[in-house]
C-alpha cells in the first residue's frame, strides 16, 4: 500500500449487512497489514474537537511555574502535566521534544472502580473550560472505541463483544500533546519530537492535527508520512492488542519528526489511548493460537503491563 487506507464508520453503524462486512474487512485488514487506518463518519463534531484544541493551546501557553503545579508526583505521567523532555521512547536514552497532559476516566459503569483509578488533575482556575471540553471529547472517543473494537472482534471471527468488554471501564487516556517550536541546539541534539515507538494500549485514536510530522513504519520497513483532513481520525494498533491476538495484529511503530525550518511552529495533538481495565488479564485469544501458531506472550495483568512500559519510558522510577 502506498497510502493509508480510508474507510467510513457509518458503514458499520448505519449500513446494511454488506456495508458492515465491507467496513469490518477494510478496517481489520488495514490494521493487520498496514498498522494504521484513517476513519471518517465517526460522529464527533468539529466543534467538540476545535473547542478542545483551543483549551489545550491555552493550557500549554501557561507559564512553566504554573504548569508544574499540576504534576502528579505519585506516578509521573498517569494524570496531569508532564514536563518537556521527560518521556522517552522504549530503548531510547534521549527524551522526546514534547510536553503533555493526561486525562483519565471519570465515568464508570462499575462505580466501585472509581476509587481504584488515579484521579484526574484539573487546571480549573487557569483554564476554566479545559475540564468540560476534554471530558466531552474523552466520552465520545470512548464510545467510538467500543465500535471499532467490536468491528475488529468480528474481523478476527470472535464474538463482537470480545475486545470491547476488555475496554469497558478501561484505564484509557486522552493525551493533550504540545510540541513547541525548536531552537538551534534542539535541532542538533539528536532528539526528535517523538522517537520511534509502539503504543502500549489496544488501539489509539488520533484526532485530526493541524500540523504534519507523524510518520509510520510500514510493514515493509518504509517510513510514510500520514495526515488526516477535517472530519477524519487516524487509528493504530498497540502492544496490548498485539499480545491478545498473538501478533496476528502487530503493534505499529511510528514517530513524530522535527519540523522543517519553515514549519517550525507549535504542533498540538490529541491521541486517545484505548486501554484495557486495570485488572484485565491479557491472555492470547482462543482462535489466535493453534499448533502452527504457538502462544508468543504469557498472560499478564493489564496494569502490570502498563507499569512495566511506563518504567521503560522513563515515567516510573521504581
Amino acid at each position: 500500500m502506498k497510502k493509508v487506507p480510508l474507510t467510513d464508520v457509518r458503514l458499520y453503524t448505519q449500513g446494511s449487512n454488506n456495508d458492515k462486512e465491507e467496513f469490518i474487512q477494510k478496517f481489520g485488514r488495514a490494521i493487520q497489514e498496514f498498522g494504521f487506518v484513517i476513519i471518517e463518519g465517526h460522529n464527533i463534531s468539529e466543534d467538540v474537537i476545535n473547542n478542545t484544541y483551543s483549551a489545550v493551546e491555552q493550557l500549554f501557553a501557561l507559564p512553566i511555574e504554573t504548569k508544574l503545579k499540576y504534576v502528579d508526583n505519585s506516578i509521573i505521567g498517569q494524570r496531569g502535566y508532564v514536563n518537556f523532555g521527560i518521556e522517552r521512547a522504549k530503548n531510547n536514552t534521549i527524551g522526546d521534544l514534547k510536553e503533555f497532559w493526561h486525562i483519565g476516566r471519570e465515568h464508570f459503569l462499575n462505580s466501585k472502580l472509581k476509587s481504584e483509578y488515579t484521579k484526574n488533575i484539573w487546571p480549573d482556575n487557569d483554564v476554566p473550560n479545559f475540564k468540560q471540553f476534554t471530558l466531552d471529547l474523552y466520552c465520545k472517543l470512548d464510545q467510538l472505541s467500543q465500535v471499532l473494537l467490536s468491528a475488529l472482534s468480528e474481523y478476527l471471527n470472535l464474538p463482537k463483544y470480545t475486545l470491547p468488554q476488555m475496554a469497558i471501564d478501561g484505564n484509557s487516556i486522552l493525551r493533550a500533546l504540545h510540541y513547541p517550536p525548536l531552537n538551534k541546539e534542539q535541532f542538533h541534539s539528536g532528539a526528535i519530537r517523538a522517537a520511534a515507538h509502539e503504543d502500549i494500549n489496544l488501539l489509539t485514536i488520533l484526532c485530526e492535527t493541524k500540523e504534519s510530522g507523524l510518520e509510520i513504519l510500514t510493514r515493509n520497513g518504509k517510513w510514510l508520512q500520514i495526515e488526516s483532513h477535517p472530519g477524519q481520525m487516524i487509528v493504530d494498533s498497540g502492544d496490548m492488542l498485539s499480545r491478545v491476538t498473538n501478533n496476528i495484529i502487530p503493534s505499529t511503530t511510528h514517530r513524530v519528526v522535527n519540523p522543517l525550518n519553515s514549519r517550525n511552529t507549535s504542533r498540538y495533538s490529541l491521541p486517545f489511548f484505548v486501554h484495557a481495565y486495570e485488572k484485565c488479564e491479557l491472555n492470547v485469544l482462543e482462535n489466535c493460537k493453534s499448533p502452527s501458531k504457538p502462544i508468543l506472550y504469557p498472560p499478564i495483568i493489564a496494569n502490570e503491563f502498563l507499569l512495566q512500559r511506563l518504567r521503560e519510558n522513563g515515567l516510573v522510577k521504581t
